[in-house]
């Protein structure tokens, strides 16, 4: 792999990978972030990062990397911080924003700058039992890059 050509910077998020693809996961303290990536790495997903990940651009790509002082862990609410596998980096290929009124549908993602990078930004309602399948779908017919791509 080829070194990056901006240096590495720390984001607030939490972000899991899914077929190489990270999903970076925002919103505000105790909304929900970290059950979404729990939800996720339930079905399939693999933790790159909990309340904190590291982010470089390479090659005209942004990708996330496991913040070394959270590396690994995860809060889950009621129980504590449990230990998980990391992916050590995953192309971002789309933004969720937890917050109450984002909007009933979309034709096209936003967009938002990352470093000097663009990536869709969507914004999903936290309060939903089909929370995690609407982040999936979003990263199918949003995200960046199909899975067979990376």
């Amino acid at each position: 792999m080829s070194s990056p050509t901006k240096p590495h910077w720390a984001r607030q998020a939490t972000c899991v990978s899914i077929g190489g693809r990270a999903i970076l996961i925002e919103g505000a303290p105790g909304v929900g972030k970290s059950s979404l990536a729990l939800g996720l790495i339930d079905r399939g997903a693999v933790l790159v990062g909990d309340d904190g990940v590291m982010l470089c651009e390479d090659q005209d790509t942004l990708y996330a990397l496991p913040h070394p002082n959270t590396r690994g862990l995860i809060e889950v609410r009621g129980v504590g911080l449990v230990t998980m596998p990391v992916a050590e980096r995953a192309r971002v290929a789309l933004m969720i924003r937890l917050e109450a009124g984002g909007p009933r549908h979309i034709e096209v993602a936003p967009r938002i700058t990352v470093g000097s990078l663009v990536i869709p930004c969507i914004t999903l309602w936290p309060d939903s039992s089909a929370l995690v399948l609407r982040a999936e779908l979003a990263l199918k017919y949003h995200g960046l890059w199909e899975p067979t791509e990376i």
